[in-house]
């Protein structure tokens, strides 16, 4: 298959690519990696009139970690955070997740930004997005704003960015040393979309849990923040049987639909399964 006809753009600015998707609106789709964008054009599931190549804009391809954010340029691609520049957990689990997007040729041309911006509810960066409590920071000719990734997602493919706005930078609180993370993922076959992922971040003290973060990918029309869990993991010791009682109240909160790829009872499973075995990367 072949995309239909459309007219290409390439800014050499970001003014210039704002200006641009300001005067076509919905009509322009924004290209990056192009690893999601153009199988979609090529079997005829997007029909843009308009494609605005960012690939050329200065500035957007930035990493940098300091005590408050973890801020991510949107042309940042999947195979740098593979192999992170930055230290601390954030780094273990960026590079944990970037190993299961995809297969190598894909992490060295798409990016974070652009999966993010796709918003598919499978995808690793949404599922870190989710769990982490990032921002999404979006800019247009009439200014930039932050979107906490709780308003971000809306539903599955579908995200706050309006029409004209570009997503220029994602934004995570970094996380001190005594903090821990873990990520599990269950997929048909390596490089596969993730029939179900989990994500989690634990802070401790003393041998407690003082914070946790634990969120789902592939159950829901956008990735899913389980806050029973949570809820039930802080102030508790955690031993094998408390993650055995947490990773059965992760499954109770979510509802999956089934499909081709398992019913809604088997990813409940998976949940439970995965949950265990991201919290037990994280203690």
């Amino acid at each position: 298959m072949k995309p239909a006809a459309f007219q290409y753009f390439r800014p050499a600015t970001l003014d210039e690519g704002l200006s641009l998707l300001a005067e076509h609106g919905d009509e322009a789709k924004v290209l990056a990696g192009g690893q999601s964008l153009v199988p979609m054009m090529n079997f005829r599931l997007a029909r843009p009139e308009i494609i605005v190549d960012i690939g050329a804009i200065p500035g957007l391809n930035g990493v940098a970690l300091d005590h408050e954010r973890l801020t991510l340029g949107a042309k940042v691609r999947h195979f740098e955070l593979e192999h992170p520049t930055f230290d601390g957990p954030l780094a273990q689990l960026f590079a944990t997740a970037a190993a299961h997007v995809g297969h190598l040729p894909i992490r060295k041309r798409g990016t974070i930004g652009g999966s993010i911006a796709h918003a598919d509810p499978a995808a690793e960066w949404c599922l870190l997005a989710t769990a982490l409590d990032a921002e999404i920071v979006v800019q247009s000719t009439r200014g930039s704003r932050n979107i906490p990734i709780s308003d971000f997602f809306e539903m599955y493919f579908t995200t706050a960015i309006a029409d004209d706005e570009l997503l220029t930078e994602i934004w995570v609180p970094a996380l001190r040393d005594d903090w821990k993370t873990g990520f599990s993922e269950f997929s048909r076959r390596a490089g596969d979309f993730a029939v179900v992922a989990v994500a989690s971040a634990v802070r401790l003290n003393d041998g407690k849990v003082t914070e946790a973060r634990i969120a789902a990918a592939g159950v829901a029309g956008t990735p899913v923040r389980l806050v029973n869990a949570e809820a039930a993991l802080i102030g508790t010791t955690p031993d094998a049987d408390v993650l055995v009682d947490v990773a059965e109240i992760a499954r109770s909160e979510v509802d999956p639909s089934g499909d081709l790829h398992g019913s809604s009872e088997y990813r409940q499973d998976l949940v439970r399964a995965l949950t265990r075995r991201a919290l037990s990367q994280s203690i």
